[in-house]
């Protein structure tokens, strides 16, 4: 087991994106466990403002000096904003992954999906 975090107020998701979820909009990112996983992000592409995507899609790539991975958007939905400051950091996905490294936000088409993803508890039996 490893000391890497996991906010217990975030959903996650097989692929290792965590999902917070604010009325009808949820703000992703990718978990601890991806980031360490990937090493040193050199460059994230993020989906477009106003992209529709349905959940699953493959949405953006974030590249480090190991991979590129592509990200999956966890929910259906609408991109509605962006993390610009990745452009010039993308470092801080490695930083602060939940918090100045988030990726997008989604206007959800269904609020309630994010229900179906994983929970913190089940999330860090999955990465065990």
């Amino acid at each position: 087991m490893s000391d890497l975090e996991y906010p217990a107020d975030l959903r996650y998701t097989e692929e290792h994106e965590w999902v917070r979820v604010e009325g009808d909009t949820a703000r992703i990112g990718i978990t601890a466990f991806a980031q360490d996983a990937l090493g040193d992000v050199v460059y994230v592409s993020l989906p477009t403002v106003g992209d529709h995507v349905s959940a699953g899609d493959s949405c953006g790539e974030v590249e480090s000096t190991k991979s590129v991975s592509d990200l999956y958007s966890p929910l259906a939905g609408e991109v509605v904003a962006i993390n610009e400051a990745l452009d010039s950091a993308p470092e801080l996905v490695n930083t602060d992954p939940y918090g100045e490294g988030w990726m997008y936000e989604l206007r959800l088409s269904d609020a309630g999906a994010a229900e179906g993803l994983m929970d913190v508890e089940t999330y860090k039996g999955h990465v065990s």
